[in-house]
């Protein structure tokens, strides 16, 4: 059984469905997940957020999925089984949702992380998909410990040695994946996207998932291994 939220945050949620709402859910954002950590107490919102999802009370549906996703994506296993129902009711909503941001990148790539966080998947649901609309990730070469920017949007392909929009470093290729050949998660990911008409974010996971050369030591290396390391 879930614990009962405390009266406070019993009190936050029932502002919830009027002209606030933005406010109300940034003022709950920074109290449970400010700056995308995770608190003990974060969990207690659970409840209420499914019953949002679901339709049970007032608010955003998105906004309640894209909390809990973030929320569940640091459960532990004691958290999830505490949780289950609300789990349970929650990942087909995030699949609907999905389902429906064929014009919003950026809200498909954080509904992408709820799904997977809903479905107890704990490496790739807590923010390292959030790199695919930035198109960029920060990592570190694993040879030679140089700090690399990862990049596949409107500056090129490239794996530079540092800032590539205001300077001119040295850069070196990038080695995408080939979408038939990506291992299952990755290539379920590449698969919606395609589905939803994100090409974009389709092309972005062979680039995650695919290598990389370091231009100050030539060493090559899995880019979603580095992403893993560092985030």
């Amino acid at each position: 059984m879930s614990p009962r939220p405390s009266d406070d945050l019993a009190a936050a949620f029932t502002r919830l469905g009027g002209d606030e709402d933005d406010k109300v859910w940034s003022q709950l954002s920074d109290d449970l997940c400010h700056q995308g950590s995770v608190y003990d107490d974060s969990f207690l919102a659970l409840p209420y957020l499914a019953a949002i999802a679901t339709g049970d009370a007032p608010g955003g549906p998105v906004d309640a999925v894209l909390m809990a996703g973030l929320i569940v994506s640091a459960a532990d296993e004691e958290r999830e089984a505490r949780y289950a129902a609300e789990i349970a009711a929650l990942l087909p909503v995030a699949h609907r949702l999905l389902d429906a941001a064929t014009d919003d990148r950026v809200t498909f790539v954080y509904l992408l992380q709820c799904v997977l966080a809903f479905e107890g998947e704990r490496q790739w649901s807590g923010g390292k998909l959030e790199g695919l609309f930035e198109e960029e990730y920060e990592v570190d070469c694993p040879a030679c410990t140089s700090e690399l920017f990862i990049a596949f949007g409107e500056h090129g392909t490239f794996a530079s040695a540092g800032d590539y929009v205001t300077a001119d470093p040295a850069k070196a290729l990038l080695h995408p994946a080939d979408p038939s050949a990506l291992a299952p998660l990755p290539a379920r990911l590449h698969r919606m996207a395609s589905e939803a008409g994100h090409e974009e974010v389709a092309r972005g996971l062979t680039y995650l998932f695919g290598r990389a050369t370091c231009p100050d030591c030539e060493g090559e290396f899995r880019v979603s291994e580095q992403v893993e390391a560092r985030y």
